[in-house]
């Protein structure tokens, strides 16, 4: 009798190469949906399988655990960021976990710039004027933006992602830099760097990039308060997590004119619904979450992930283990 294929749930399709590759090594299901499984469907889905391949819209906590049974080897996060899976119970129970960082970086910092850029110089609300036949002339006072030579740049949480966007942006617009994090950082390029509290932070940039983890400490950071601080022609970019900003306060907040204007790559829940405030408002740019959305990007995280499930399955140390 043939020896059994581990089984394996992928919760979405993925770049075919790579997924390719694990159909040669393993028994796949995959869901066959654009939307993620339903609670259900997941439960289902994982039951007796030995390896998870998991999106970040899939919630992998003790349920999922139990549902798929004592053989689950490994969980293989399609995506940098494990918030969305429950680590200590994966410890608990000897399952390893897996995610794909570093591939990410460039595609997801020229993302945060390009949002940056966007929201400083109005391109959305100036593009629609277009688009709806609002545009009659040139006007020497319309659609007045900011400039980004010589202001300050603030990154909360200077890691990867982080300082690529800041060498884009100091090295490119001379922006002087301030970043606030857990500890000092010593990067090449950014040796002028200016580590101070968040909330000096907010108060002395003129543009703010977040690049936090989300984590229960970090849920809602960018608060009411916190928003307050922040200059009426500051910028505000978040390409890390929706949940990192309190979402009812940025509405009230870009309404009254503090910040000047955000761009979001990432919102909480994904998708908005068209009719959230956040959506309406014209000094506000949302993205489908396309921060890592390039072909090459895309392909190396398919890789990594694919390779995290196999040594896994093997009983091999994960490529790129996070638990």
């Amino acid at each position: 009798m043939p020896e059994r294929l581990p089984r394996i749930f992928v919760t979405r399709q993925i770049p075919p190469t790579h997924l390719q590759r694990l159909q040669r090594e393993a028994d796949c299901v995959i869901w066959p949906g654009q939307l993620p499984p339903s609670r259900a469907d997941l439960l289902a889905g994982v039951a007796g399988c030995d390896g998870i391949l998991s999106l970040i819209s899939d919630r992998i906590d003790a349920a999922v655990f139990e549902a798929a049974g004592p053989q689950l080897k490994v969980v293989s996060n399609y995506a940098v960021g494990v918030n969305n899976i429950d680590l200590a119970e994966a410890a608990r129970r000897g399952v390893a976990v897996g995610n794909t960082p570093d591939v990410l970086t460039d595609a997801t910092a020229d993302i945060a710039v390009a949002l940056l850029l966007a929201a400083a110089r109005r391109l959305q609300a100036s593009g629609d004027s277009v688009r709806q036949g609002e545009w009659k002339t040139w006007e020497p006072t319309g659609w007045l933006g900011c400039d980004l030579v010589g202001r300050t740049l603030g990154i909360v949480g200077l890691g990867r992602i982080g300082a690529a966007v800041a060498r884009r942006l100091v090295g490119g617009w001379g922006m002087r830099l301030l970043y606030s994090s857990r500890s000092d950082k010593r990067i090449e390029g950014l040796e002028t760097a200016r580590r101070v509290t968040l909330d000096e932070l907010l108060a002395e940039s003129d543009f703010v990039s977040l690049h936090t983890d989300l984590t229960e400490e970090t849920r809602g950071l960018i608060d009411a308060r916190r928003l307050a601080l922040m200059k009426p022609t500051a910028v505000l970019v978040n390409t890390s997590r929706g949940g990192v900003i309190d979402q009812s306060a940025l509405v009230e907040a870009l309404r009254g004119g503090r910040p000047l204007a955000a761009g979001l790559d990432v919102t909480d829940p994904e998708p908005l619904p068209p009719d959230h405030p956040l959506v309406t408002l014209p000094n506000c740019i949302i993205l489908p979450h396309i921060g890592s959305a390039t072909v090459a990007t895309r392909d190396a995280m398919a890789e990594i992930c694919v390779d995290n499930l196999l040594a896994g399955l093997a009983g091999q140390p994960l490529r790129c283990p996070c638990s």
